[in-house]
């Protein structure tokens, strides 16, 4: 009868980390600090080729642009403080300094979810309808495409984060994490969080699958249509094409492991906690420039 009295009992949560070892964690801190300075640099040099360079004014970098912009945003919501906690004995995060860190990664997360569904809507209409791809791909439905990705990001994480920053937190605070993450957080509230922990799954799983099959379902009628067409376009298109579906395998894959199949493994946990806050956020640059002869050409150039 006391809980509802003591909702502000628990004013932190204590984050596990990934080691105990002092040396080990001085190693994670090197390892980390490098991969976000190369997510940092990787990322802006992509959004400032696509404004500054000319030859990248097309939708198909626009949105490029922006996925980078999500990527750099989505890392830096909880990878600063990870790096930082390396180096700290006792790793711990307030209560509202979680909740702010979970809004974040949920919205950019949900956004870069929707951007990619656009940028496969863009290859759709480039490669089956080449001829009207100006007309139908203009600049007023790239801003409408970009609006809603924030609007659904926006959605994603609203409709999760208002029924979790009323939770009374009142025993536990221990998170085996390395950032606040969305289910491990709900599950220590002094209450019954069943009903919301089917809203995260059905929010961000289920979500995530459908679209996931949605993205392969367009990518294979966009093989099929490229190999109808056999020419030298035809093969630019579909190098470009498996850069796409490298990516969203790559986003798509581990969040579906996450909320749609019961895995409880600490070594899964942890790998899909490293996995998405600085892997994902590095691999797309990567995979963008390296498969891409315009955008090398365009970082040269800047």
């Amino acid at each position: 009868m006391d809980v509802p009295n003591n909702r502000s009992s628990v004013s932190e949560f204590i984050l596990l980390g990934l080691s105990n070892s002092q040396k080990i964690q001085i190693f994670l801190f090197a390892i980390f600090f490098l991969v976000y300075v190369a997510i940092i640099v990787g990322n802006l040099l992509i959004v400032i080729s696509v404004i500054v360079d000319t030859h990248l004014h097309s939708p198909m970098y626009f949105f490029l642009a922006n996925l980078s912009f999500f990527d750099l945003c989505f890392s830096s919501a909880a990878t600063p403080k990870v790096i930082a906690d390396f180096l700290r004995k006792r790793k711990t995060i307030s209560v509202w300094g979680c909740m702010v860190q979970m809004f974040f990664m949920h919205f950019f997360g949900g956004g870069e979810m929707s951007l990619l569904i656009a940028m496969a809507i863009d290859r759709y209409v480039a490669i089956c309808k080449p001829l009207h791809y100006q007309t139908i791909m203009n600049r007023r439905v790239l801003i409408v495409f970009l609006l809603l990705s924030w609007a659904i990001g926006f959605t994603h994480t609203t409709s999760q984060m208002v029924f979790t920053v009323g939770l009374p937190f009142c025993g536990p605070n221990v998170v085996d994490s390395i950032f606040c993450d969305l289910p491990l957080v709900i599950k220590l509230a002094c209450t019954d969080t069943y009903v919301l922990e089917l809203l995260v799954i059905a929010n961000s799983g289920l979500l995530s699958l459908i679209c996931f099959i949605l993205l392969l379902i367009s990518y294979m009628v966009m093989l099929v249509t490229i190999w109808q067409h056999s020419s030298s376009a035809s093969s630019k298109a579909v190098s470009t094409l498996s850069a796409h579906i490298t990516v969203v395998t790559l986003f798509f894959g581990p969040a579906i492991f996450i909320y749609a199949f019961p895995f409880k493994s600490y070594s899964v946990d942890k790998f899909l906690s490293v996995f998405y806050s600085i892997i994902t956020p590095l691999l797309n640059p990567i995979i963008y420039t390296l498969r891409n002869q315009e955008m090398k050409e365009a970082i040269k150039r800047l």
